[in-house]
């Protein structure tokens, strides 16, 4: 039963000729299927439409070969050709219940065209703004470039309401798209009626806004995507521009999306930004317009969605990564299970899916991605194929989804743990600085195991092979996690590397285990180039210790561009008073020293160091897995059908992939086997059954 106090959510909402049934809006959020995969970004919105959202975007859609943001997968809306693939994304939003938006992007600055091979635009000659320095310039824009976007964004339009979709975006945000580039002081220098005063800067964007209100002519609302603060100041977009260009258009669109900065200011992770981090810089702006407004925040707290609207910041509740990690979190406010709700953690493994180009996936919901290809349900799964006893040991993130998944299909499950609490490397990191909103994963299955009567915890439960072969145990998944190397074997050195008699070397697991460097300086050599070396970095600094970061990286935490966070990283590492040393090695490690090379040269530094900390790689937990293997001929008397290791026992990776990987191990455990490819793949299925997913319909080619 709803709770009376987010009644206020479930208003509808007028937006232009179209109603959203309630606040909740899925921005527009990019994903990693894109054009290559359409079927899969239907599935994953329609998904979302059933989990209560009332309205569902799609990310950025490049209206023009012109607009090509190659490598990254969007969608696109070039010609004729990319409609069935748009109008099946329309068509699943709206079988959930959803409007369904789509997000029109002329991506301008941001365009390097690596695909189409078209000269980039721009509103000067500028280097193209990609996340890779591209090699690639645009050309300043002439007046039949402007007239031509104009017409290529009206064409866009009527493709868009012919297929199906209610609301249709002008993105000017994010420092991505050609409009913003327009309004910004940054990238537009021009002295024509196009450049200069504020209103010759929103002269292009209105005129936008006006072709598509003409185009769409009542029959789909008119969204405007904006930026509110370049965080720039003088040099970008002002929070006072804003207020201006609202005054002056501000009921051009039927609804206006506000954004922050870049991209990576408006997600920022849970590391660097609390939940509702926007609100000072939007409050205001929805006085200055009748229209209503949408904004983000990583909004997880129903609580804190009712002050945006009570408060006067927000009439729309606007997610992507609270919509991804649980899709159903408005349905499940509506019926009153909060504690069902999957929150956010904001560590934006999302948004790496994009930027390494693959599927998008969540830590929280592994189900994310696989809606299609896999058939996954993040809030269904099918019913056990048999009585089996399953025994879960170990209750990290593979263990306690594993327990959790099986539970749900209805098994009887133990889930035994070696130590007092749950959660595993989760709950250990979680105390790390910046890392306490992870946690959320540890609670929200510990939450559901606590529902679940056929599973039984136990916890200080260190499992031997006699203690399992010697019970009733049907199948058994180790998942015991993995350990941090202490030999310095890793990406740069797959030998371990000298370590003198006396030198006192530490690993994250000491670190976490309440274990401290032997003296001040201390040297962190981080070749996992992920989060953990920097925040054990930040850690130690902050207890006053001497640290320098060496590693092979250019960067500090280097893997962290998927993540957006590696400019945010350096700036704390370097106001956290941490030396830093990249595109180094580690070479030998003495009682008192540590001798480091250059990757490029290999000429040798020497540092002083009471203490070493390594950051490199690590080994699965296999132990029991082994003894369990070598004694394969007992398991038939024993009943014991099989024994299966999962997550970090059986490939360290990340708190994601172990989630994942408990949940595939629970959704396949007694199903047949699947084929060699246990999923489907879009292209491969068109080219064998043409008409089977999409009803392309591809002319020949000339002679």
């Amino acid at each position: 039963m709803r709770d009376p106090r987010y009644d206020i959510l479930f208003e509808p909402v007028q937006i232009g000729p179209v109603t959203a049934r309630n606040r909740f809006y899925q921005v527009p959020h990019c994903n990693g299927m894109g054009y290559r995969d359409p079927s899969g970004e239907a599935v994953m919105r329609q998904v979302k439409a059933e989990g209560g959202w009332a309205v569902v975007c799609t990310e950025q859609v490049e209206i023009h070969p012109t607009s090509d943001i190659g490598p990254f997968i969007e969608l696109r809306i070039w010609d004729d050709q990319d409609m069935p693939a748009l109008a099946r994304i329309a068509d699943k939003i709206h079988e959930g219940g959803a409007l369904a938006g789509i997000e029109l992007a002329h991506n301008g600055l941001n365009s390097p065209n690596l695909i189409s091979r078209e000269t980039p635009l721009s509103p000067q000659h500028l280097p193209v703004a990609t996340f890779s320095y591209d090699p690639v310039q645009a050309r300043a824009m002439t007046k039949a470039d402007i007239a031509d976007v104009r017409r290529w964004h009206r064409q866009a339009v009527r493709r868009s309401i012919d297929v199906g979709y209610d609301i249709v975006y002008v993105y000017a945000g994010h420092a991505l798209g050609g409009l913003h580039h327009f309004l910004s002081r940054r990238y537009n220098n021009r002295t024509d009626e196009y450049g200069g005063s504020l209103t010759n800067r929103i002269r292009f964007l209105r005129e936008v806004l006006e072709d598509s209100r003409e185009e769409a002519d009542g029959k789909a609302a008119i969204a405007c995507r904006i930026t509110i603060n370049e965080l720039l100041g003088e040099d970008g977009i002002t929070r006072t521009e804003i207020e201006d260009t609202i005054g002056e258009i501000g009921e051009h669109p039927d609804l206006w999306d506000f954004v922050l900065g870049s991209w990576e200011d408006d997600s920022v992770t849970s590391r660097f930004g609390p939940e509702a981090e926007q609100e000072p810089y939007v409050r205001g702006l929805k006085d200055l317009t009748t229209k209503p407004v949408v904004g983000v925040g990583r909004f997880t707290s129903p609580d804190t969605m009712v002050h945006q609207i009570e408060s006067g910041v927000l009439d729309l509740i606007g997610a992507a990564r609270p919509s991804i990690a649980d899709p159903f979190l408005p349905r499940k406010i509506e019926t009153g299970n909060l504690e069902d709700i999957r929150e956010c953690i904001g560590c934006n493994i999302c948004v790496s899916g994009d930027f390494t180009m693959s599927p998008i996936r969540c830590t929280q919901n592994p189900t994310m991605g696989e809606e299609f290809r896999r058939g996954w349900h993040p809030e269904r799964i099918r019913v056990k194929s048999s009585d089996a006893h399953v025994l879960v040991v170990g209750a990290g993130p593979a263990g306690m989804e594993a327990a959790r998944s099986l539970g749900q299909r209805g098994y009887r499950v133990s889930l035994a743990e070696s130590t007092r609490v749950l959660g595993g490397r989760v709950e250990r990191e979680a105390k790390l600085p910046g890392l306490s909103a992870w946690i959320r994963v540890v609670d929200y299955r510990q939450q559901q195991l606590r529902k679940l009567d056929n599973v039984d915890v136990f916890l200080q439960s260190e499992m031997t092979a006699d203690d399992i072969i010697d019970n009733d145990f049907n199948h058994v998944v180790l998942a015991t996690g993995s350990h941090w190397r202490s030999d310095g074997v890793g990406r740069w050195h797959t030998h371990p590397i000298e370590i003198a008699d006396g030198a006192d070397v530490l690993t994250p697991d000491a670190i976490l285990a309440g274990l401290r460097p032997r003296g001040e300086r201390v040297v962190l050599f981080d070749d996992d180039h992920y989060y953990l070396g920097g925040v054990v970095a930040e850690l130690l600094a902050k207890e006053n210790f001497d640290v320098t970061l060496v590693t092979p990286g250019a960067h500090v935490s280097a893997w962290t561009v998927n993540t957006m966070e590696v400019a945010r990283i350096r700036k704390r590492i370097i106001r956290a008073g941490i030396t830093v040393e990249t595109n180094t090695t580690l070479n030998r490690i003495t009682a008192d020293s540590v001798d480091t090379g250059c990757v490029f040269t290999g000429d040798e530094r020497t540092f002083s160091a009471d203490s070493v900390v390594l950051v490199t790689s690590r080994l699965p937990e296999n132990r029991l897995f082994d003894e369990l293997n070598a004694r394969e001929s007992e398991w038939a008397k024993a009943d014991l059908r099989s024994v299966r290791a999962i997550g970090d026992a059986w490939a360290p990776s990340t708190i994601a992939a172990a989630v994942w990987a408990g949940h595939r191990y629970a959704e396949e455990l007694d199903e047949p086997t699947s084929a060699d490819v246990p999923f489907l793949r879009e292209v491969t299925e068109l080219s064998a059954q043409p008409g089977r997913l999409l009803p392309l319909a591809v002319e020949s080619a000339p002679a």
